[in-house]
């Protein structure tokens, strides 16, 4: 069987991986318009702040370790597939260095294509002071740029955003903070800890405006400057991150799509055309709160989809289980998880749904370090399913999303949570684990509400 992979995102690299373990005969054919594969992006704050030393550590693979796992694999790196006939099983592609086009056939195809940052319909947003931050590029213009500014804008509130923000106040650079079109994290977090975040960016430095749109973009040699609905900054540099879109116009109207371009799998990773699987940011997930697609473009959620495609191109054996889309991020000392709904989503998606909010220490108050804890548990009125959560605290809460990751995928109820047995030691908790005091706290609320 000869397999074409196009993309070679955190995706496609699982892909290859998994072909080639279980069917060495392959031959595996991978198509990569940039000269590098498997960039983590969630490394570039890292660098940034100087955490990591070298920007290539970022890489976990490359083309030389994917054609040394056999002689049939076939890295073909600054090759942009151009078009693709599904119905022919072919491939125009385009080695971008020599110009030269030429055809390749396949029996199955991967798509990995990944994302591209949204680029909003600003004006100025391609001068040379105002970048965008998604790849290795991306991050070595950031870098470079900043070695001699002082005063950095960023532009926009999501999981990037932030950790930018982070990581240049950690370095003694005035950070001005700029969101306007939607909430603080809003995709992962309610307004409480929305707020708590905020609250912790200001703490250190940074400089906010929450309510502000960007609406355009000037510069000189030396400065940015932000025109928003309501005022003008300068900065020596901005940097816009708001977020990314599928990358799947090579299938268009050839499998089908969501609204947002994503492309939409079954079970087993495979498109509406059984030659064609696909998996990572060109992909919806299955979201298991809602039971329907999402755009979700999280490592974790690549490295799944695209192991699975791997295993399922030779014949359907393996479902796709979905996803909580679990995240965390690290914000100063404390630790951001989340998982499942926000309280807001849930409603929009028409659940009758309620939220609680807790605090509570993580561990006995005579215990030292006994560092509170902030929850919020978003659950189903009508069947008290859980459907998210979120937490914020010195503590490493990782481990407590994920737990509730595995309650939201198993349909469990607030009073499963309320009375799951979790063990006790005054080093790590209470007779209670504040998991189950916030899943009391949501049963009483929703048996007063029930009453």
């Amino acid at each position: 069987m000869r397999i074409a992979v196009v993309g070679c995102t955190h995706a496609g690299t699982a892909a290859v991986h998994e072909i080639i373990a279980r069917h060495p005969e392959t031959t595996v054919d991978v198509f990569e318009r940039r000269a590098d594969i498997s960039f983590l992006s969630c490394g570039i704050a890292l660098y940034l702040e100087g955490t990591v030393a070298r920007l290539e550590d970022m890489f976990y693979d490359s083309a030389a370790e994917l054609e040394k796992l056999g002689p049939n694999v076939h890295v073909h790196l600054q090759h942009d597939v151009v078009t693709i006939a599904a119905k022919d099983h072919q491939l125009e592609v385009q080695n971008m260095v020599s110009g030269q086009r030429f055809m390749q056939g396949y029996d199955k195809l991967i798509m990995t294509t990944g994302s591209y940052p949204v680029v909003p319909p600003l004006q100025g947003i391609s001068l040379p002071r105002v970048l965008m931050c998604k790849n290795y590029d991306d991050a070595v213009k950031i870098k470079e740029s900043a070695k001699d500014a002082q005063t950095i804008a960023i532009i926009g509130g999501g999981y990037i955003g932030v950790e930018i923000a982070e990581a240049y106040s950690r370095i003694g650079r005035k950070v001005i903070f700029i969101n306007g079109v939607h909430g603080v994290l809003s995709h992962y977090v309610d307004h409480e800890l929305a707020e708590l975040v905020s609250d912790e960016l200001r703490a250190h430095g940074v400089t906010t405006f929450l309510n502000e749109v960007a609406l355009q973009f000037d510069s000189d040699k030396q400065h940015a400057f932000i025109r928003t609905d309501k005022a003008e900054h300068v900065a020596d540099l901005a940097v816009v991150c708001v977020g990314f879109r599928a990358m799947t116009e090579l299938l268009e109207g050839q499998v089908v799509t969501n609204p947002d371009g994503s492309i939409h799998v079954n079970d087993y990773m495979q498109t509406s055309d059984p030659d064609i699987y696909a998996g990572g940011d060109a992909v919806a997930v299955h979201f298991n709160p809602t039971g329907r697609d999402s755009y979700a473009p999280l490592a974790t959620n690549a490295v799944r989809q695209g192991k699975l495609a791997g295993r399922n191109v030779f014949g359907n054996v393996v479902r796709y289980m979905g996803t909580q889309s679990t995240s965390a991020m690290r914000l100063y000392d404390k630790t951001l998880a989340c998982t499942g709904m926000t309280l807001k989503r849930a409603k929009t998606e028409g659940f009758n749904a309620a939220s609680v909010t807790l605090t509570d220490a993580y561990r006995p108050e005579f215990m030292a370090d006994a560092y509170p804890v902030t929850m919020v548990l978003v659950y189903d009125q009508d069947n008290r399913r859980i459907l998210g959560a979120q937490l914020l605290s010195q503590h490493d809460v990782t481990q407590s999303a994920n737990l509730v990751s595995v309650m939201i995928q198993n349909r469990n109820t607030i009073d499963d949570l309320a009375y799951v047995d979790m063990l006790f030691n005054p080093w790590y908790d209470k007779p209670w684990n504040y998991l189950n005091l916030l899943g009391q706290m949501a049963v009483e609320q929703a048996d007063h509400l029930n009453a």
